[in-house]
């Protein structure tokens, strides 16, 4: 899977790890910035940099990794073709996807450890879109968009 990856200050180190653990995985990574703790960053030029390759295709999904992640799935929600969900528990990756076939993936370096923002990224991949009548919802959605 092609996976376009960005992250604030506040997220540069979750980003490094979440990076070598896709590739290690098999996935095509490209890294979207940015690069520096020290370097204070506004994420919405990254949110929508990330969430721009999605929508049209030069990415299959996006991560996004921020202090609490809040500001960062707005962001992302506002480009067309972008259905970005907030990932701080299982319950919600797991509605993201299988409900909301959720493209981009937001993770908050405030709210959840490395290790369970691995275990997340992990769970957001397996889980696959269920369908059916979220596959409405999902096109009323999309439609909101027109």
């Amino acid at each position: 899977m092609r996976i376009a990856i960005a992250a604030d200050h506040n997220g540069v180190r979750l980003k490094a790890r979440l990076t070598a653990w896709l590739t290690a995985h098999g996935h095509e990574v490209t890294d979207r910035g940015s690069h520096s703790e020290t370097e204070i960053v506004d994420y919405p030029p990254l949110c929508a940099d990330v969430s721009r390759r999605v929508g049209d295709g030069r990415a299959d999904a996006g991560i996004i990794v921020g202090g609490s992640g809040q500001g960062e799935v707005i962001a992302c929600n506002k480009i067309r073709g972008v259905r970005a969900g907030l990932g701080h528990t299982s319950f919600m990756v797991e509605i993201s996807r299988g409900n909301n076939d959720a493209n981009v993936l937001v993770l908050g370096t405030k709210v959840i450890t490395d290790d369970e923002a691995e275990r997340l990224l992990a769970l957001w991949l397996a889980t696959p879109f269920k369908g059916g009548v979220h596959a409405r919802r999902v096109d009323q959605i999309t439609a909101l968009e027109a």
